[in-house]
């Protein structure tokens, strides 16, 4: 009996030695540290590379392992912002297991790291009044289905209050992301809470829709936002119904879908902020090819329009275009150009000027 018992504790005690080595060890990644720099580590002790790809640098980064089967790689001093990253596992591109702040996509598996600056940045999390932002389910007729969107609420919004009405801005995140990119990644909630804070932007509501409407055709987003997400707002949230309090801006697909939605509907958007827009799409060559615009109606209409892109951005050329055609059909757009490529970084630059100037002519 006794050898029995020594068997069967001598088994169990080799098992939970045996897991204990599979499993992966505990690991603090990333680290920032006071100087800026910034380490990344993963556990893949059977790997045969494993490369860093972070925005932080403009190629991949070859990580070391050590004997323990960690792979470890540092950026020196890194410029205070935002980035996505991920690791490219014997070319699979993986997320940080050891990381929680996970980039909100449907294709790309990435992290963030966070680089905090000396002075707060204008995505921060400061201590000011903070807005809310709430889940909304809404029927689209245009898609017979049930959709989810992102309403943002400013500091000290009471929705039983119907004496106060606020202006809205429609808010459209890039390609392959989600309804929730723009807060997660593009902290778009923190920039307007530290906008208003400083009286930099009036207080407003950002609605955040999702604007994938596959397996449907990509032009019923246009009609899904008219007909069916504005006619929800303007039910449920005590807003400004007349054009000169409606905003509508997007990156990416989302500032390409801008283009189309804004400058197809000037009678029901005064401001139109584009981010760097991709527009290589059906909709948009069936909107705009053969186009002949009634310039001097759009004009007066158009309290604002801009369209905002990167000196490195892989769609600089594709913008110049645009931007050239709208010119020649005596469209009156505003381009503002920056440094830098087809980011987030950038992203978050273009929604807060923005948010500082609509609303305000």
């Amino acid at each position: 009996m006794k050898k029995l018992i020594y068997i069967t504790a001598l088994v169990l005690f080799t098992s939970i030695q045996m897991v204990n080595a599979q499993r992966a060890p505990r690991l603090s990644s990333p680290d920032v540290n006071s100087k800026n720099d910034v380490t990344f580590r993963y556990y893949a002790p059977n790997a045969k590379e494993v490369l860093l790809s972070t925005e932080i640098l403009e190629e991949q980064m070859a990580m070391k392992k050590d004997e323990n089967g960690v792979w470890t790689a540092t950026i020196k001093k890194v410029k205070p912002d935002i980035y996505p990253y991920s690791y490219k596992v014997d070319g699979i591109e993986v997320a940080d297991p050891n990381n929680t702040y996970v980039f909100a996509n449907e294709r790309f598996k990435r992290s963030i790291v966070e680089i905090p600056g000396d002075k707060p940045l204008v995505h921060s999390l400061r201590n000011v009044p903070h807005g809310k932002v709430t889940y909304h389910y809404y029927n689209s007729k245009t898609l017979d289905t049930t959709r989810r969107l992102l309403v943002y609420t400013p500091p000290g919004f009471d929705m039983q209050d119907k004496s106060k009405k606020y202006p809205v801005l429609y808010l459209i995140h890039g390609g392959s992301d989600t309804e929730e990119t723009w807060t997660k990644v593009g902290k778009a909630n923190l920039i307007a809470d530290n906008l208003i804070a400083d009286g930099k932007a009036v207080p407003m509501i950002i609605v955040m829709p999702y604007g994938n409407v596959r397996p449907a055709p990509m032009p019923d987003f246009t009609k899904d936002v008219m007909n069916d997400i504005i006619p929800f707002i303007e039910s449920n949230y005590p807003v400004y119904t007349d054009t000169e309090h409606r905003a509508i801006a997007g990156f990416s697909v989302g500032g390409g879908q801008t283009l189309n939605i804004g400058l197809t509907n000037t009678d029901k958007f005064s401001y139109i902020f584009s981010f760097a827009p991709y527009t290589a799409t059906q909709e948009f060559s069936q909107n705009f090819s053969n186009w002949n615009p009634d310039a001097k109606k759009i004009n007066e209409q158009l309290k604002l329009f801009t369209i905002s892109i990167g000196k490195d951005d892989f769609l600089y050329e594709s913008v110049q275009g645009n931007l050239a055609m709208f010119k020649e059909k005596k469209i009156d757009v505003e381009p503002i150009i920056v440094s830098g490529g087809h980011t987030w970084m950038n992203c978050k630059l273009y929604l807060s000027q923005s948010l500082q100037r609509v609303f305000k002519l």
